[in-house]
């Protein structure tokens, strides 16, 4: 088998070609069809999370290279191991995979939230992923189907998608004439504006810097799209709002998009933060208290949230995401592009 592995960090990803690995207990052994670039994958390969100030999440020790990058991944089913056959599973089944496995054995993952788990089996990161033409997936429960929506378009649904999807479950119901503020229009964010119409009844105002992604944010539902860092955007944000948006959701999670979202909020508004772009940001307890904020954090999703949101797609009511196939030795210029910004929607990977 094929693979483009994390050999040293900050450096491009190695190209190894190994044996095909054959599945063992509940494994199942898939072919590798499409696996989208995200941009933790960029963290990932740096081997660290930003957390301003000097301060870092350290993701050497977890990730124990050599590791294979990628947990958007869908694929053919190739094999099964003994104990996986009579799970439900058989070869020649094509499945989308849920990436963010957990222990399976503490109080976190007992409750639908293995996605949380303080000891991760994350695919793409824990255990190797699908920047390959091959992946062993630990247990049939993960594999999901996904069919008539085109192999391409799934594979996003299970980081960009489901993102998005958890994201925009914490808002619950928006009352009528509600304002709504998505920050990003990159593969997460412009998930999360195809979702707003059909999950939450309305438009999204968009913030995006990059003029580029503007029309294909409008595109996607936005109402309207603007510059954050634009003079006056802020003031003209809350005047226009009445006094400033019920919700902002950051798909960023930069130290100025976080701020930016924190100011645009009405009294009582709540911050969805979800991005991972890094630094910090002052947050000044008082005036949390005085306009009554909700500061909520959404990573990732539930396996039970990417059920949901799969059958939502899979009766057609999600436009698609822009997406661009490249082949998997195109790996590491992936990687490269999205961190200069050349991609637009989601580069997509095919072994």
């Amino acid at each position: 088998m094929l693979s483009y592995q994390v050999e040293a960090f900050g450096r491009p990803l190695a190209r190894v070609l190994r044996d095909t690995p054959q599945p063992q207990g509940t494994e199942v052994l898939l072919q590798v069809g499409s696996c989208g670039v995200c941009h933790s994958d960029l963290h990932l390969q740096d081997g660290y999370f930003d957390l301003g100030g000097g301060n870092k999440i350290d993701m050497t020790r977890p990730m124990s290279p050599p590791r294979t990058l990628g947990h958007e991944i869908a694929g053919t089913v190739l094999a099964v191991g003994p104990e996986a056959a009579a799970l439900g599973v058989k070869v020649g089944d094509r499945r989308v995979v849920f990436p963010w496995i957990g222990c399976g054995q503490c109080s976190t993952c007992r409750s639908g939230n293995e996605h949380l788990c303080a000891a991760p089996q994350a695919l793409g990161c824990n255990r190797d992923g699908g920047f390959a033409s091959h992946i062993v997936v630990p247990h049939p429960r993960v594999l999901l189907e996904y069919d008539p929506l085109p192999e391409e378009q799934a594979c996003t649904l299970a980081c960009s998608g489901l993102t998005a999807y958890s994201a925009l479950k914490k808002i619950g119901t928006p009352a009528a004439g509600d304002a709504v503020l998505i920050i990003g229009a990159g593969g997460v964010g412009l998930s999360g504006i195809r979702l707003a119409r059909q999950m939450l009844g309305l438009a999204p105002i968009v913030a995006e810097v990059d003029k580029s992604k503007w029309d294909i944010a409008r595109e996607a539902g936005a109402a309207e799209v603007f510059d954050p860092t634009a003079d006056g955007a802020a003031r003209t944000l809350v005047k226009s709002t009445g006094g400033g948006v019920a919700v902002a959701v950051d798909f960023v999670g930069a130290a100025s998009t976080f701020s930016f979202g924190l100011g645009a909020l009405r009294k009582g508004g709540k911050l969805v933060c979800v991005g991972l772009f890094g630094g910090s940001a002052p947050v000044m307890p008082t005036l949390v208290s005085m306009k009554a904020l909700n500061i909520v954090g959404s990573y990732v999703g539930s396996l039970r949230e990417l059920r949901e949101l799969l059958a939502f797609a899979r009766e057609g009511k999600l436009p698609a995401m822009p997406v661009a196939t490249r082949p998997l030795d195109d790996a590491s210029q992936a990687l490269d592009d999205l961190r200069a910004g050349r991609v637009k929607g989601r580069a997509i990977l095919k072994p």
